[in-house]
């Protein structure tokens, strides 16, 4: 039985919510956000002086991230992107350009473009100087709501464990930095948002 029943059916509001925000944009204001968040993003001095950023290429409604991609790795950065296992954990590997992306099926989800080069292992996230988190929302103390699907989690447990200390940024729509998310004792705070019109750090 969950702890905190009121903490998770106000995150699922907040979700059904945000999520309907999304689904409202227009096509030609998804490719501007796009546009707009792969300058945006490389402001922020984590990713600037990051040799390895473990990212991913945005679904849906998400705030896309394919020009925020090539931008990393024409500015030299090792970019690695997830693969999506049975159990909902995230393997990775390297992107080696639009072309190395390719189509994958996961029963009972949505088709993911994944990188098509060899997986690299759960671990290697652990290399990564700064790590691009999805999200629906953030809060003014850097608290972010996933989606809630939990692969997310893993990652940052996995990070923990590993002793491994890289920049967490979340990237979203201006609309989704928000007054205050419900927090469950499990989340993490992020470093940074990057949205198309800005960057905003989060003490730690």
């Amino acid at each position: 039985m969950a702890e905190n029943p009121p903490t998770a059916s106000a995150k699922s509001e907040l979700r059904r919510e945000l999520l309907a925000a999304r689904r409202a944009l227009s096509p030609d204001a998804r490719a501007a956000a796009a546009a707009a968040l792969a300058v945006t993003a490389l402001e922020l001095p984590e990713l600037a002086g990051a040799h390895t950023v473990a990212a991913y290429v945005s679904v849906g409604g998400e705030p896309g991230t394919r020009a925020l991609l090539d931008a990393l790795r024409a500015a030299g950065k090792r970019v690695l992107l997830p693969l999506l296992l049975p159990d909902n954990d995230l393997d990775w590997a390297a992107y080696e350009g639009p072309g190395s992306l390719a189509e994958a099926a996961h029963p009972g989800k949505m088709r993911l473009l994944e990188p098509s080069g060899p997986a690299l292992g759960p671990d290697a996230v652990t290399e990564a100087d700064a790590v691009l988190l999805p999200g629906l929302a953030v809060d003014g103390r850097g608290m972010r709501l996933g989606r809630g699907g939990g692969s997310y989690d893993r990652v940052l447990q996995r990070l923990e464990r590993a002793g491994a200390h890289p920049a967490l940024v979340v990237l979203l729509y201006d609309e989704e930095v928000v007054a205050r998310v419900p927090e469950e004792p499990h989340d993490h705070p992020v470093q940074a948002v990057a949205t198309p019109s800005g960057v905003r750090r989060f003490s730690s």
